[in-house]
């Protein structure tokens, strides 16, 4: 059986007592999770041990980072290692945000670099994938993604790789004027388990939870999320009001656990 997940996604936004706030104003307004229907809260790194603090109190709901570093540690000013994340008491780890992969020029060897981090100490990863438009206009999407998830993911074991969460971007949908619509999202999520499934077996791939990054609303979160192979979503914009963000948690809770 696997997990449906919805996870937020504050990016760089929120100071303290905002952030504080808005995990108050998700204390007072969640609905009841369970171990198999969840939230992962994941804040600026400023943010972790209030949220910490605050998120100990609520049942089913966990604290993410939006990234860490694929060393170890050492002389590497402005970053946070998994090892640290860990000691905070982050339980997953966001890895290959297209913003990451984008902005920072994060590649798939990288990437893998920080899974390995990850899974190392003791964290579960949501590994990021997807194409951008001019990716999704040539009609390769498909390679693409198999390509991030081979070089990315492909070198875990299978015990390692079930703590692993898939989100997949769809890129060429994000401020493009462009809508993905959610037969487009339940083809690429099919795909994606297909490949997992030719790598891991068919139980290792039917126990992964795949969510969904685009642009997700309380207004289609129940038509995406009634999708056979989406489960559930990573929240960007909609994540920082706690009414819409626990709009879409509703909507995960009213589908089927797969």
């Amino acid at each position: 059986m696997r997990k449906k997940i919805v996870a937020a996604n504050w990016k760089m936004n929120l100071n303290l007592s905002e952030g504080a706030e808005l995990i108050n104003d998700l204390y007072n307004g969640m609905p009841e999770l369970s171990e198999h229907r969840l939230v992962v809260v994941a804040p600026p790194f400023v943010h972790i041990g209030q949220a910490a603090t605050q998120l100990a109190t609520m049942d089913h709901v966990y604290l993410g980072a939006q990234n860490c570093h694929q060393e170890a540690s050492g002389a590497y000013t402005g970053e946070v290692s998994a090892s640290m994340l860990s000691s905070a008491e982050v339980q997953y780890v966001i890895i290959g945000h297209s913003e990451r992969r984008q902005y920072f020029g994060e590649d798939n060897e990288m990437l893998a670099k920080k899974v390995n981090q990850v899974l190392a100490n003791g964290m579960k990863v949501i590994f990021c994938c997807g194409e951008s438009l001019e990716v999704r206009d040539a009609g390769t999407e498909n390679a693409w993604v198999e390509t991030q998830l081979r070089e990315g993911l492909f070198h875990l074991g299978e015990e390692h790789f079930k703590n692993v969460v898939i989100a997949y971007e769809p890129i060429w949908a994000i401020g493009t004027g462009r809508t993905a619509s959610a037969q487009q999202a339940q083809d690429m999520h099919a795909h994606i388990r297909s490949v997992l499934t030719s790598q891991f077996g068919a139980e290792v791939a039917d126990g992964i939870s795949i969510l969904y990054g685009g642009s997700c609303k309380p207004s289609n979160a129940a038509e995406l999320f009634a999708c056979a192979d989406v489960d559930g979503g990573l929240i960007g914009g909609a994540s920082l009001k706690a009414e819409e963000f626990i709009g879409i948690v509703s909507a995960m809770l009213e589908t089927e656990v797969a």
